[in-house]
């Protein structure tokens, strides 16, 4: 036994530097970006060589998926790791009319990703747009977060001569307002940068040094949601595409990929780029009518549970532990971003100090790393507003609580949801109906939200 115990100390001892290491992580989140929006994914237009060389040395995830249709809820999804609608956080904040027990954000005793990275030891930075409560409690730096550059509310402008129009949502550091006079995602890229040059373990390390915490970085872009506002000079260089709208799209995306570039250069000028998990993904599907971008082949848009609104660009990076240049097609959620960090900093998912609900989520690791192939039996759920929505490897099965009968798609080969097998295929309809109704058993009501039973219209919905 104790030669056995001695044998695994010299192979620990032996391991490149980096396995011993726990890995830093970045998580890239674009707003309201399609699935077409990406050169991975085809798009003619939109040049986003920095986010497919994230796809291209990685794992590019073809069937991922976010928890809900809108910013809000999605985020909070994200950030917990549990579905948002658990702790009744189904709809975006925003002034309703709720009861006076009711605090409209991610109530403050369910833990966050960045307060179990915290807890860990990581230095915790968020960069961009917070969009999950309003109140001074639920701000970035109360829920985890050493650092913060960003905003609290839904939407900010880009552009300087533009935000004084936005008193109510202010560009903050900490919790300080701030002029900020650069067009808004060159600011969350430089402050990104700031953040990893902060952070940096020195190259020549000194005894004091050596020992410096890994980081945890989530940088919330806004773009590429409205109000659609891009530089003169990112227009110029797209004056050939006629649209005006998808020109702008394809303006804010070509900006937000440059800053994107600006992150993984400062990882690599620090040698970092080996060691460190980074994540890109969008919020929620994009919205063709409202900012010039595309789904395409996918049907729907935000604010719907088509795949149009709900399955976005996906990817990881990881060179240290993940072979580049992979393509996974199983069903995979914005969910399991929290499991997989917790297994790569090499800590097993807890249950919250003050809270009981487990994360719904998977690590992706076993999966990017090729220890196994695909998830077994794994549901994927939604309920937003009146509609639902429920998925596993092939099928998916949708609905509206003002219809008599959902609609039944074989989504693995039908992308586009276009031929409903709903009568043809009673038992997998069953079978799905069954599991969605025991999931949507377990919820809570939602707290607050736009539909018939709230007194305004949410501006982020719109029909197919």
């Amino acid at each position: 036994m104790k030669m056995l115990a001695s044998l695994c100390l010299l192979g620990l001892l032996c391991l490149p530097a980096h396995a011993a290491e726990r890995p830093n992580i970045v998580i890239l989140f674009a707003d309201d970006l399609g699935y077409a929006d990406v050169g991975y994914h085809g798009s003619p237009d939109m040049m986003t060589s920095n986010i497919d060389s994230i796809a291209e040395n990685g794992v590019q995830f073809s069937a991922g998926y976010v928890t809900a249709p809108v910013c809000g809820p999605s985020r909070a999804g994200l950030r917990t790791g549990i579905y948002q609608n658990r702790f009744g956080a189904e709809d975006n904040p925003g002034p309703y009319k709720v009861r006076e027990d009711v605090k409209i954000g991610i109530p403050t005793e369910m833990q966050t990703m960045s307060e179990r990275m915290k807890a860990l030891g990581y230095v915790t930075g968020m960069i961009g747009k917070s969009h999950t409560g309003n109140g001074p409690e639920f701000h970035p730096n109360s829920s985890g977060y050493d650092e913060f550059f960003g905003f609290i509310n839904g939407a900010s402008n880009y552009l300087l001569e533009t935000r004084p129009n936005q008193p109510h949502n202010p560009i903050m550091r900490q919790r300080k307002r701030v002029e900020e006079t650069e067009y808004l995602t060159d600011a969350f890229g430089r402050e990104a940068v700031a953040f990893i040059n902060r952070h940096a373990p020195p190259r020549h390390p000194t005894p004091d040094t050596r020992h410096s915490p890994p980081f945890f970085l989530y940088v919330p872009f806004n773009a590429i949601h409205g109000p659609m506002q891009a530089t003169d000079a990112d227009l110029k260089r797209f004056k050939h595409i006629a649209d005006e709208k998808r020109r702008l799209a394809v303006a804010m995306n070509w900006n937000l990929d440059r800053n994107i570039g600006r992150i993984m250069d400062a990882l690599r000028k620090h040698g970092l780029e080996e060691n460190t998990l980074v994540f890109f993904l969008s919020d929620n599907g994009g919205k063709p009518h409202g900012n010039g971008s595309l789904n395409t082949p996918l049907r729907g848009q935000k604010g719907q549970l088509w795949d149009g609104g709900i399955r976005v660009p996906f990817c990881m990076q990881w060179p240290a532990r993940i072979e580049a240049g992979q393509r996974l097609d199983f069903p995979v959620i914005s969910l399991d971003l929290l499991p997989t960090v917790l297994a790569a900093a090499s800590h097993p998912p807890t249950h919250p100090h003050t809270h009981t609900l487990p994360l719904d989520g998977i690590s992706l690791l076993p999966f990017a790393t090729g220890e196994k192939k695909s998830p077994a039996n794994r549901y994927l759920y939604w309920r937003f507003n009146r509609g639902w929505a429920i998925r596993d490897a092939k099928w998916k099965l949708i609905g509206d609580r003002g219809r008599k009968q959902p609609q039944l798609f074989r989504i693995a080969d039908d992308i586009s949801e276009a031929k409903d097998l709903y009568t043809q295929k009673p038992r997998v309809a069953k079978r799905l109906q069954k599991a969605y109704d025991e999931w949507d058993a377990s919820l809570m009501p939602k707290l607050w939200g736009w539909d018939k039973s709230f007194p305004v219209h949410d501006p982020e919905m719109g029909a197919e």
